[in-house]
């Protein structure tokens, strides 16, 4: 049905690294919800697919969770993050997008539209798809 993807390269360690230390002020408030499996699942931050490296990622479910700053608003940002997510739809991933803004001024909302993705039932073709240290490793 679908490819098995390549995880977490050895060649993307020190990238992954780097994110986890300088995770934006957004990622750093969702991490806290997300990690020791708060939600039922575990959860994985700066998760390496491939070539790409996702901001969260919940394996068992395979849901990935973007956050995403304003950058990603420019044209060739946007396109990238297209082609990001086909890809990772074609390894079977759901990809749920917020935006900092959204994490930073709602993150209640944020979670119930989290939880409302790992209750609902997983689709075919997968779904739609940093300075700023969280004091801690990993």
């Amino acid at each position: 049905m679908f490819e098995l993807p390549h995880l977490n390269s050895s060649i993307l360690k020190e990238r992954r690294k780097e994110l986890r230390q300088n995770s934006t002020e957004a990622e750093c408030i969702l991490w806290r919800y997300l990690k020791n499996s708060r939600l039922g699942f575990k959860f994985n931050r700066q998760f390496g697919i491939e070539n790409y490296i996702v901001d969260f990622c919940c394996r068992s479910l395979k849901v990935i969770i973007e956050v995403d700053g304003p950058i990603h608003k420019q044209e060739d940002i946007a396109e990238h993050d297209q082609i990001r997510s086909d890809v990772l739809k074609n390894f079977g991933y759901k990809i749920v997008r917020f935006t900092n803004d959204e994490v930073l001024n709602n993150a209640d909302l944020v979670l119930k539209k989290i939880k409302a993705e790992i209750l609902s039932p997983p689709s075919l073709g997968g779904g739609e798809a940093r300075p700023f240290s969280c004091g801690e490793k990993g």
